[in-house]
């Protein structure tokens, strides 16, 4: 057990991959400089003696800085880490090897810039230069650049809740390998069912492809999630309507993306949900809350909604070019769309005036626009905020005033100015 621990201490410890890449580059600076006379490199290449000196003092220098930086944005990670998600997810942030990696390199050569300087032997008649031990300096300072800029990125994308949460689901994995490996029966869905061969959300789909490969066939294709769903492993993706002796699966599941996390490529709701969580995020009890932002995301959802008010939505039925349907899709109806905009936001939101009375203006503004067929969300949406403002008022009066319609939320309504409202249509 003891061995255990300490093998676990050293696994899940910053320190020690740095501290390999300090030894790597302590050994490197001692051979580099042990079979370098002097005349191994050309003076061109690295200088004089003077030259040298400065190049690996600046070197050694700035990688002190680089190092100091990392070590900053990993501390940075950890705090934003712990006051967000779970401070049980230090340790999965402390183990990042990407991380540790990139400390190492810029601490291993900083200690072989550093140590190399001391073969750097300046005299008037022009000294002694360590030439190789600069030219790997040099190298080094390129691929310390390079690792900067990578792990600039890694560190952002890092900082999705995506990653976060991955890096958890993954170890979770692992362990889960290790203590009960044997994987059990694999169920038999079918031969009618395409199962998606990893998990991941489905962010993109190739509705062409999917009905050029249908019609070849001769068969249906109905995809059984929705872009923006998560698909656990080995779950139907589709099924398969029709004779399928033909289709290729690998080519129907390749027309398929799975990611780590939606995107907007084909997931306008998405970007509703974003909004979404802005609004009522800043709608949530506490130092931080602020209805005003609320009211800056009700904006946005309010035209988009209004956009997508005027336009006909797909039924996802895909027909090839004989029309026959040989695609059937999942997709978001008008009804889901108001209620994702609103739903949430009136709900946490309906006891501050200024989102409530934000919120009738969006939805008196979009019974106006939308076609007669769409109007009972919408309708429903405004009952539901009329009553929930009266009851969280204090007063009638106080009930009365939520529900005046304002584009400002409490700033320019017929109730606050004296300028005649002219038709916003």
């Amino acid at each position: 057990m003891k061995r255990f621990r300490i093998g676990h201490y050293l696994k899940t410890s910053l320190w020690t991959i740095p501290l390999l890449f300090i030894l790597g580059g302590v050994a490197t600076s001692l051979v580099t400089t042990s079979i370098d006379d002097g005349t191994l490199i050309p003076e061109s290449v690295t200088g004089d003696a003077n030259a040298a000196m400065q190049i690996l003092y600046l070197i050694a220098f700035a990688m002190l800085t680089l190092t100091g930086l990392v070590l900053s944005l990993v501390v940075v990670v950890v705090q934003l880490a712990m006051g967000v998600f779970s401070p049980r997810i230090v340790r999965q942030i402390l183990q990042d090897r990407p991380s540790q990696c990139a400390i190492g390199l810029f601490a291993g050569t900083f200690s072989h810039a550093l140590l190399s300087m001391r073969s750097v032997a300046v005299s008037p008649e022009g000294g002694t230069v360590p030439g190789l031990a600069v030219l790997v300096a040099m190298i080094l300072v390129l691929s310390c650049i390079g690792t900067l800029v990578w792990y600039l990125n890694h560190i952002g994308q890092s900082l999705r809740v995506a990653a976060l949460v991955g890096w958890v689901a993954k170890d979770t994995m692992k362990t889960l390998d290790h203590v009960y490996p044997d994987p059990g029966p694999i169920p038999d869905l079918g031969p009618d069912l395409i199962v998606a061969p990893k998990a991941g959300v489905m962010f993109a789909v190739d509705h062409q492809k999917l009905v050029t490969l249908a019609g070849h066939a001769g068969c249906r294709l109905e995809l059984l999630w929705a872009v923006g769903d998560y698909i656990p492993t080995g779950s139907a993706l589709f099924r398969i309507v029709g004779e399928h002796g033909g289709l290729p699966r690998p080519d129907v599941v390749r027309a398929v993306a799975i990611g780590p996390e939606r995107t907007m490529n084909q997931d306008v709701a998405y970007g509703l949900r974003m909004l979404v969580d802005i609004a009522i995020r800043s709608l949530s009890s506490g130092p931080f809350e602020d209805p005003t932002t609320a009211v800056q995301a009700i904006d946005r959802i309010h035209d988009i909604l209004r956009q997508i008010s005027r336009r006909p939505l797909h039924s996802g039925h895909y027909d090839d070019d004989g029309g026959t349907l040989r695609l059937t899709v999942p997709t978001m109806l008008w009804d889901g769309y108001v209620r994702l905009g609103f739903d949430e936001i009136r709900i946490a939101g309906s006891g501050s005036p200024q989102v409530a009375r934000r919120l009738r203006l969006a939805l008196d503004d979009l019974m106006a626009v939308a076609p007669a067929d769409r109007q009972q969300p919408l309708t429903y949406q405004r009952e539901l905020l009329d009553g929930s403002a009266r009851a969280a008022a204090a007063s009638k009066a106080d009930g009365k005033a939520a529900l005046v319609p304002d584009a400002s939320g409490i700033g320019s309504a017929e109730d606050l100015v004296t300028a005649p409202h002219e038709d916003r249509r």
